[in-house]
């Protein structure tokens, strides 16, 4: 997993609440269980005016120019500003997926979804809760301001905004570890391996019989 320590990322408006994994990663592309790849369909509804399939190659395909991702302004965003309960729905991790595979490192919103917010944090996407008085003035600031960036740093907690105002924000703490270390459960799993081997080598001997040939 990436490391995620500190970001200047242009910052993106999607300015819809509920937004569900359905709507994030439409059901049909979960055809894979690789972490790559989904970047193109990410909220493929939306982006596009036809409807796509798995497989399609997303070259070509009609763009919704309304849709907030499609404006040249917003391209190569990192920072994905929402609105409340983002994340809704099922809990497929796919959805994580596609966000990061397109190119987000962090979402700000005034609240998210349990399930979706345990994923991110665990596919290395750092999520932001703040209120909605602040978030809505992030929307006002980020729309009037082309090319608006935030400083995010994440040992230090705080997003700056590009008139030098520090805004602080909570993260659990060993959520953060994890990101700053960029550590997901395998890489948890993998700092303990001189005692997984140890154990490995004393548990053998002492239980033979559960390791007997078939």
């Amino acid at each position: 997993m990436k490391k995620f320590e500190r970001l200047q990322g242009l910052v993106a408006p999607l300015d819809r609440a509920n937004v569900d994994t359905d709507l994030i990663i439409p059901k049909q592309f979960l055809k894979s269980i690789k972490r790559t790849g989904f970047g193109p369909n990410l909220f493929d509804e939306l982006r596009y005016l036809d409807e796509g399939y798995p497989g399609q190659d997303a070259t070509g395909r009609p763009l919704n120019p309304d849709f907030v991702l499609n404006q040249s302004r917003y391209r190569d965003a990192q920072v994905l500003l929402a609105r409340r309960n983002f994340g809704c729905g099922s809990s497929r991790e796919h959805a994580p997926w596609a966000l990061d595979d397109f190119g987000f490192r962090v979402v700000i919103a005034p609240s998210f979804a349990d399930i979706f917010y345990n994923n991110s944090f665990k596919n290395g996407i750092l999520l932001i809760t703040l209120d909605e008085a602040t978030v809505d003035r992030l929307f006002q600031e980020t729309e009037a301001v082309e090319g608006y960036r935030l400083d995010i740093d994440l040992e230090g907690q705080t997003i700056t905004t590009p008139s030098g105002e520090a805004i602080p924000f909570e993260v659990d703490a060993f959520r953060k570890h994890c990101l700053l270390e960029g550590l997901d459960d395998i890489g948890l799993t993998l700092e303990q391996s001189a005692a997984i081997r140890d154990f490995e080598s004393r548990h053998r001997p002492a239980n033979p019989w559960l390791f007997r040939d078939v």
